[in-house]
């Protein structure tokens, strides 16, 4: 478990995080949110004890960062957009010269293992500085994974990906928290992709935390006048078939504006009594449009 309280960094004259706190809970998979200069890095770096907070503290399966950095570090991976790899040497010997460094019994065993998850077999004992952006994010997420970190961080770990590359990225997010119940936190500006594999969300702004929540309590609170769309066949009309006022798109398909969430139900019922409903989606509630509302609704803060 991931525990930070008000925790606050200053660079000089720029306060990068302003006390901030928040609980990450063991087995979960949160996605960390914001626009670029908000913190995330910057709270990355803090929680993964490789930089000291100005003050607050962050403690990781009960271990303090500031105070226990190595024990945290043998604990957790953590990916940057920085690589960290060496390019003049191939990527099955960077995974061995770090598995050296973890001090890894088994490393070749482990090593084969990852490059396989990775689909790096063709590629392994090229040089690094050969391989493409894509590439050099698998082997990157690889190396984080070399010691079996119970807690990984991953900041931008799709940024450079192909759609097959960031599929496989996504798909071993959801493999390694599923299987092994590795703690994920992820931070990402593709916001389709966090909502893909995240149980909870923290929005940062301007280095404070303006929200935080599942993906259904953030909507709940969000959108408490859902806006319906509704394709459907409405034999005698769509003013006819129900109380609720349409915006007629076409013969087949509609939009109602609605008070509340409850109307859902009741608007749905009245439709399907007078024809046939094919599909109803409530446009504006993903993930995208959620961040909007909440970096509108605290801009002036």
């Amino acid at each position: 478990m991931i525990e930070a309280t008000n925790i606050s960094k200053q660079f000089k004259v720029h306060q990068a995080l302003q006390d901030v706190s928040f609980t990450v809970k063991q087995g979960s998979v949160t996605g960390l949110i914001g626009p670029n200069g908000s913190g995330k890095t910057t709270l990355i770096r803090i929680m993964n004890g490789v930089l000291g907070a100005s003050s607050g503290q962050v403690t990781i399966n009960g271990l303090d960062t500031a105070r226990e950095a190595e024990k945290v570090l043998a604990i957790c991976g953590t990916l940057t957009e920085q690589s960290g790899l060496y390019e003049n040497m191939s990527g099955r010997d960077n995974l061995t010269f770090f598995a050296d460094v973890f001090g890894l019994k088994h490393a070749q065993k482990r090593i084969d293992e990852l490059v396989t998850l990775f689909e790096l077999q063709d590629y392994q004992h090229r040089k690094v500085g050969t391989y493409s952006t894509g590439m050099k994010k698998r082997l990157g997420l690889a190396r984080v994974l070399l010691h079996r970190p119970s807690i990984l961080f991953l900041d931008e770990p799709t940024n450079g990906l192909d759609p097959d590359g960031i599929q496989m990225v996504l798909r071993i997010i959801r493999q390694l928290n599923q299987e092994e119940k590795m703690t994920i936190l992820v931070s990402s500006h593709v916001l389709s992709q966090l909502s893909a594999v995240c149980d909870r969300y923290i929005f940062l702004e301007k280095g404070r935390i303006v929200e935080e929540g599942t993906e259904q309590e953030i909507v709940s609170r969000y959108l408490s006048t859902p806006k319906l769309e509704v394709e459907a066949d409405m034999p005698d009309g769509w003013h006819t078939a129900t109380d609720y006022t349409p915006e007629i798109i076409s013969a087949h398909q509609a939009m109602f504006q609605l008070t509340s969430r409850e109307d859902i139900p009741l608007l749905l019922r009245q439709l399907t009594e007078h024809g046939q409903v094919y599909q109803a989606r409530i446009t504006g509630s993903d993930l995208e449009s959620i961040y909007f509302a909440i970096r509108e609704a605290h801009h002036h803060e």
